[in-house]
């Protein structure tokens, strides 16, 4: 599943997409927008890598923050609401992790927070990749994102 195809579905269904990125640093908006047309798909996204920013830019609560952290399925999800709230997208994916290099024995390397929002609904998963090394945690996490946007563009997600 390539970032070319969800566009052409998501153009067929009618489906704009928002994106929120943490440990990837853009290299999802950077695949979704390197196919020509993408931006009447492709609204747009935020690379909030700090929870300051997390907080202005997508109003990720505090206390949501101190209780859970920023890697946290909580997190995630408040993350793809504001995206939609910012863009006003039928579907967002936001991503939270630790890409590496260490971590700690309660958030380990390769821990990565998936959200999703779509037309109202949300939707969380954790995944752990392992300690692969940054390059590889980032790259796999920016293709399970794409995966899951594919897979909500189908409906997959919610039944």
């Amino acid at each position: 599943m390539n970032a070319a195809e969800l566009l052409d579905i998501c153009r067929k269904e009618g489906l704009k997409i928002g994106i929120a990125e943490s440990c990837t640093g853009g290299m999802l908006g950077a695949a979704l927008s390197e196919t020509p047309g993408a931006s009447d798909v492709f609204q747009g996204g935020f690379i909030t890598y700090s929870n300051a920013a997390k907080v202005a830019v997508l109003e990720v609560k505090e206390e949501t923050l101190t209780k859970f952290g920023a890697v946290s399925e909580a997190v995630a999800i408040e993350m793809a609401k504001g995206v939609c709230s910012r863009l006003l997208v039928d579907l967002a994916v936001s991503i939270t992790g630790i890409a590496g290099p260490g971590g700690s024995d309660h958030k380990p390397e390769g821990r990565v927070c998936f959200g999703l929002a779509v037309k109202g609904k949300v939707w969380a998963e954790t995944v752990e990749f392992g300690a692969l090394g940054r390059e590889n945690v980032r790259i796999a996490a920016r293709n399970h994102a794409l995966g899951l946007l594919f897979k909500a563009s189908h409906g997959v997600i919610f039944e």
